[in-house]
């Protein structure tokens, strides 16, 4: 499905502007502009704190003038990093790291965000640079948990099914970290409901075989997800955003569907969700994809429309133009990138630019624009 483009811009106030740069208000948050920097895994934390290079690495796309800058999946529990090199936020210690990346990227006028997760199953691997398999325990792996044990792939390591207890704990756990991520000064926090991680996992009928009140019927597969939504929520505080990402499809035959996200963001609401981040895919290897670009807008489209909930449109929107389609189209509220800023930090700078309206580059880089 190709993407439509559309630079069509919008009267506001007697002056013509293109809707992609102007500001976005969530509770008392102010975004300077409708694009955002997507979570995206370094796999370069030290024992699981941040370092340098993620300071450098938000830093210079808050920089590059992004609305909103997230951090990547960042984990709530030790067993919940997808490697060893993964962020954590389970414990106090955590917090004072974070701190610095979070002032800087408000001092450069960027909203900063955390992504909450957990990898369930497709946990306990190595890095995408080193082949990405699983690390066995007697390497320093761990034991991977899920809601039924069922591995990701044939041969991958069984999961531990988690019992009653153990998800009561770890809806506790997700719950600590938003009063961390709060501590460290993020602004707004994105629970990870996508990409067949453990949130994804009670999701999919693919993954959930479980016969308790956390499996079978949708209500129940879904009810993990609610409650950690509701103890997020409980904890960070009511002037501050609330993002969920879904994977609005499995793209497999009798898994999760788009219309099970619209229902889904539906429950959401009134927990205090105030954007659907939409993706898809990552729960089965079975997944068929059709990788063009813009593939996944209708997701957000739908969903923004279905469930009257603002959404975020991600996944191969590479140009101004079609960002700012999106936006202009009433797609999505927002748009967030992720390759496009490994490969520019600059990208929302160069699509005013692009799109006819005044740059707005750091003080300190203003001469390079002049």
């Amino acid at each position: 499905m190709m993407m439509r483009i559309d630079t069509r811009s919008k009267v506001w106030s007697g002056y013509l502007t293109v809707m992609l740069l102007r500001p976005f208000t969530i509770r008392e948050i102010t975004l300077r502009n409708r694009i955002g920097v997507s979570p995206m895994c370094q796999y370069s934390a030290e024992d699981c704190f941040v370092n340098d290079w993620h300071l450098f690495h938000l830093g210079s796309r808050a920089a590059g003038g992004a609305g909103l800058v997230f951090m990547e999946a960042t984990a709530v529990e030790p067993r919940g990093r997808i490697s060893p090199e993964d962020t954590g936020i389970w414990k106090d210690d955590h917090i004072a790291p974070l701190t610095r990346i979070t002032a800087f990227i408000r001092g450069q006028g960027a909203a900063p965000g955390i992504q909450l997760a957990h990898a369930g199953r497709k946990a306990s691997v190595r890095r995408p640079w080193e082949g990405g398999g699983p690390i066995p325990e007697s390497e320093g792996g761990w034991q991977t948990i899920a809601p039924s044990a069922i591995p990701f792939r044939d041969g991958d390591p069984l999961p531990h099914e988690l019992s009653g207890a153990e998800i009561r704990q770890l809806i506790r756990q997700f719950s600590l970290a938003a009063g961390r991520a709060l501590a460290a000064g993020f602004e707004l926090v994105e629970i990870h409901g996508a990409h067949g991680y453990l949130i994804n996992e009670f999701l999919s009928p693919l993954s959930n075989h479980r016969t308790d009140e956390y499996g079978g019927s949708f209500e129940n597969r879904i009810r993990f997800a609610l409650e950690v939504t509701a103890a997020v929520r409980e904890v960070w505080p009511a002037r501050l955003p609330l993002f969920f990402r879904v994977s609005a499809t499995d793209w497999v035959e009798n898994g999760w569907t788009l219309e099970d996200s619209v229902e889904l963001a539906r429950r959401l609401k009134p927990l205090g969700v105030d954007v659907i981040d939409c993706s898809s895919g990552g729960n089965s290897p079975l997944q068929k994809i059709p990788l063009t670009a813009g593939y996944q807008v209708p997701f957000a489209e739908r969903i923004r429309r279905d469930a009257e909930i603002a959404t975020a449109a991600v996944g191969l929107i590479t140009t101004p133009e079609e960002a700012s389609a999106v936006v202009a189209d009433g797609k999505a509220d927002l748009v967030l990138l992720a390759r496009k800023f490994l490969r520019d930090p600059y990208f929302p700078i160069h699509a005013a630019i692009c799109l006819g309206e005044k740059p707005f580059p750091p003080v300190q880089y203003a001469r390079a624009w002049q």
